[in-house]
């Protein structure tokens, strides 16, 4: 059986919601689908507005939503009987996002909130799917996805509820949402913003899918970022280690943290166009191409810290010492370098950072530098490798490098410079590296 996800943009209209069904019709497939484009960004804007107290504006936005929600139930469904259904389930879930506007917001509220795109945009599908006399089974997520008391999937629970779901209801087909799921107390939470991939991903292990496909609206995994770099290409094929290092440093197709459980039990991952289903994409398997280069990816809002001191000289256990205050927080390290006096390291997520920068004074003099961006350049660098580097660099010579991390992955070199000459060195990368005449 096959996993198959699709993207916001995949469903964000009737007519891409109807094509999708057209795709999947005569799968034997379980598919997993994101909130209607959009929609999750104005829940956002609602939770926002209720954290603010600002009752009256969030209920405009709620009604603004609900109206674009029943005029694409209008557009979707043809039938009286299947639309009645829609607006009264459209209706329901907005009575129940309304009803937060009438008491104390809090956090877990605000999870509840953004289930709700996910929520609607599954029921509305398998409607659709009825409509058209197509037989499939609605899994609720919720009684199967969960999170441990370390807000990682609880792989064991996740497979074990999710095969009794499906034995609940024997089909061929299956519709489920992304994204959302349940924490250790039971309450709604999430897998964070791209997490329909990663559902995806844990529900392929759990069933050893055959494959599992990702489709949304560009061709595959491309060489560089289309939205910056004109003249990219897909990448017909991608070794999980190469995906797995673009996806975390900026590559948008992928959820970074999706191509783990796919590759604990060998399951090929497809990235497909939904607006060009005959495009090849991209095969993400463990076979590694014989590429020097393959793609560059960057990512953004990157803080890097230096701590210097002379107490690391010769020392042991400094490393410990900074690495126990960063999980402490819980923030993780992107890249790290070292030298005889000082370590340089950088963190995507500036949540506890004035505390993390607090308790590193006691290890000795820190330096805090924002608005940064590592630039990540993915292909085969192993140890025999020669004259990668040089080409790298030749091609950054007129940008300023602040760090450079090499060597702890034969599949990456990771360049930290300021967030103003990225799209530069996006360019000056993809003419140094893919251009060349």
């Amino acid at each position: 059986m096959k996993v198959i996800k699709f993207g916001g943009t995949s469903v964000g209209t009737p007519d891409r919601m109807k094509k999708v069904a057209e795709l999947i019709a005569k799968e034997q497939a379980i598919v997993v689908l994101s909130a209607v484009s959009g929609t999750t960004n104005s829940l956002v804007e609602i939770a926002q507005l209720l954290f603010q107290n600002e009752r009256n504006k969030a209920k405009k936005q709620i009604e603004t939503l609900k109206d674009s929600y029943h005029t694409f139930v209008n557009e979707l469904l043809s039938s009286a009987t299947q639309q009645e259904k829609a607006h009264d389930l459209v209706a329901s879930h907005f009575s129940h996002i309304d009803s937060f506007t009438k008491d104390l917001f809090t956090i877990h509220e605000e999870k509840t909130i953004l289930a709700q795109g996910e929520l609607l945009s599954s029921a509305l599908f398998q409607l659709y799917l009825e409509e058209i006399g197509v037989h499939s089974c609605l899994l609720p997520a919720l009684d199967f996805m969960r999170i441990d008391k370390d807000l990682e999937p609880d792989s064991f629970y996740i497979k074990h509820n999710l095969e009794r779901e499906l034995t609940h209801c024997q089909s061929k087909l299956y519709i489920t949402q992304g994204y959302i799921c349940r924490n250790v107390f039971g309450e709604i939470d999430n897998l964070k913003r791209g997490g329909s991939d990663y559902s995806a991903s844990l529900i392929g292990a759990a069933i050893q899918a055959t494959e599992i496909e990702i489709w949304t609206d560009i061709d595959g995994m491309h060489n560089n970022d289309p939205r910056v770099v004109e003249d990219t290409f897909s990448i017909e094929h991608l070794s999980y280690d190469e995906a797995a290092e673009l996806a975390y440093f900026g590559a948008k197709i992928l959820h970074p943290a999706s191509v783990y459980p796919a590759q604990l039990y060998n399951i090929p991952i497809f990235l497909k166009n939904t607006l060009e289903p005959t495009k090849t994409g991209t095969k993400i398997e463990q076979q590694l191409g014989d590429r020097e280069f393959t793609a560059i990816a960057a990512k953004d809002g990157i803080t890097a810290i230096k701590i210097k001191s002379g107490r690391m000289l010769l020392a042991y256990g400094f490393l410990r010492k900074i690495f126990d205050i960063f999980e402490r927080y819980k923030t993780p390290i992107d890249v790290i370098t070292t030298s005889e006096v000082a370590v340089s390291l950088t963190i995507d997520d500036n949540t506890n950072l004035d505390a993390i920068q607090e308790e590193l004074r006691y290890l000795g003099e820190v330096e805090i530098n924002k608005n940064l961006s590592i630039v990540c350049v993915v292909g085969n660098f192993s140890h025999d490798t020669m004259g990668s580097g040089n080409k790298i660099f030749t091609s950054l010579q007129h940008i300023p490098i602040r760090m450079v991390s090499y060597g702890g992955s034969q599949h990456n070199v990771s360049i930290v410079i300021e967030t103003d000459y990225k799209k530069e060195a996006l360019v000056s990368l993809n003419n140094g590296l893919f251009n060349q005449n």
